[in-house]
């Protein structure tokens, strides 16, 4: 099967990372729509127009299944885009049950960008599991810009993310989780600044086990190597620059899966 992944920019590429090495066997499109990241900042209007965008352009290119593989987009359109169109479609969302689950009645931190904060989605989550009183939420947009340019470890990374969480006693929570695909390129910053007692916990298992689930795929163990086209916006990337900027992102990604 041919499958879609999409985000607003390169946040997604960890989720895609985790499908082509449980699912080799299958082809892939990476979207991403590097023409309007950050998807944060922007008009709820302005999301939905570019995510059917964005939606036309892999069903016309034959996809079977899209992983919407941004928070952001999954909190504000993925509603909107099962009910026009057919196919699977899979959605983010926080690991905030995983968190719960894991450390029962422990305190959770959920991080994410603001327009997913302050949405009706997480809200609707917290209270389906029941966990007002253990959750916080903490937006750090920011993070996608250090992401987008490859800045990933750095004096202001650094300064940013400690001033940041300053203000949590830290020591009560059980975990933090990252509720946007673009945070999982500081997991190692974050391992550094967070106590030992506060776990690193992301959604792209859960994501993938729901694209095989919804997608009805089987895992196979294979050496493989999946075959996959890149676009930015709808432009196939072929330039050699880009290629490489994409091979680093891939590359600090597996230096990031397994930092918990």
């Amino acid at each position: 099967m041919k499958i879609g992944f999409f985000d607003s920019g390169m946040g997604g590429l960890s989720v895609l990372q985790h499908a082509m090495k449980i699912l080799p066997q299958e082809e892939y499109i990476f979207y991403a729509d590097e023409e309007n990241v950050p998807y944060g900042t922007k008009k709820r209007e302005e999301i939905l127009k570019y995510v059917d965008e964005a939606f036309k352009f892999l069903i016309k290119s034959g996809v079977g299944a899209i992983v919407v593989a941004c928070n952001t987009a999954t909190s504000v359109a993925v509603q909107e885009m099962r009910e026009k169109y057919s196919l699977p479609i899979i959605g983010m969302e926080p690991a905030l049950k995983l968190a719960l689950d894991l450390y029962p009645g422990r305190k959770v931190l959920v991080t994410a960008t603001a327009i997913t904060i302050t949405g009706e989605k997480i809200r609707r989550l917290i209270g389906k599991l029941g966990a007002e009183t253990l959750v916080e939420l903490k937006a750090l947009p920011k993070l996608v810009e250090f992401a987008e340019r490859q800045e990933f470890r750095s004096e202001k990374v650094e300064k940013y993310l400690r001033g940041e969480l300053l203000s949590y006693d830290l020591g009560k929570f059980s975990s933090i989780v990252l509720g946007c695909t673009h945070f999982n390129y500081f997991k190692d910053v974050m391992r550094e600044i967070l106590p030992e007692n506060v776990k690193i916990l992301d959604g792209n298992a859960g994501t993938v086990n729901e694209l095989i689930r919804r997608a009805k795929l089987k895992r196979f163990r294979s050496e493989k190597v999946p075959q996959i086209e890149f676009f930015y916006s709808g432009r196939r990337v072929t330039d050699s620059e880009e290629l490489l900027r994409l091979k680093k992102f891939l590359k600090r990604l597996d230096e990031m899966e397994m930092i918990k």
